[in-house]
């Protein structure tokens, strides 16, 4: 590594937690009952925060019935690990390594999270949130955030990311690349020009300084 500052700057669901696949379900159940005429709804709102999903809900009445819904989904999930994302974020803190996380989740969830987790919220050196956004990914806003929060500039930082909405705001961040597939295919994401990998426990802590 050279005297810069590097950082490695994490997304949430799909990256640390194995939660897409329960959030699909959810929302193609939703869109089925509340059409919205998009193909592939819910993979077309990977990555986006809950705001702008909702923005495809004209009416009060369907967008009040799903918050009430997805914050009850959300009290009930159970948060599970990615085998080998706590080991990363170990070996990264152990090295010496800024890192930070930026999720379009709300802070509720992430209250909840860091209950079931307590231990993750220590892994990261900042955490941005989707509240603390005023544009939803693919906008880069939310990684430029997060390199700043840790003392670093996005061309000096990796993303690790599986949404095409999250890849397109770390490569428009300026920052390096790092794809995990499975929220979507392996030969998609090759498609976008960065690294792929087909689970977060083939990541390294040196794999993700080398990139940087």
């Amino acid at each position: 590594m050279s005297d810069k500052r590097h950082g490695i700057l994490f997304d949430l669901d799909g990256v640390i937690i194995d939660s897409e696949g329960l959030y699909t379900a959810f929302w193609e159940k939703t869109e089925k009952e509340f059409p919205t005429g998009i193909s592939d709804f819910a993979k077309a709102i990977k990555g986006t925060n809950l705001e702008k999903i909702l923005e495809h809900f004209p009416s009060d009445q369907t967008r009040n019935t799903i918050l009430e819904r997805i914050y009850e989904f959300d009290r009930n999930l159970s948060y599970p690990l990615f085998p080998g994302a706590m080991e990363l974020l170990e070996g990264l803190r152990q090295a010496n390594v800024p890192t930070a996380l930026y999720t379009s989740s709300n802070p509720e969830k992430m209250n909840r999270l860091f209950t079931v987790h307590p231990q993750l919220r220590d892994m990261f050196d900042a955490i941005i949130n989707g509240a603390m956004v005023t544009r939803s990914k693919p906008d880069p806003e939310g990684y430029i955030m997060a390199a700043e929060a840790i003392g670093c500039i996005p061309q000096d930082c990796v993303v690790v990311e599986d949404s095409l909405q999250g890849i397109r705001a770390g490569k428009a961040a300026g920052a390096t690349v790092a794809a995990i597939a499975g929220t979507v295919p392996l030969t998609t994401l090759e498609q976008e020009g960065v690294r792929v990998f087909g689970h977060i426990s083939q990541l390294t802590p040196q794999t993700l300084i080398n990139l940087s």
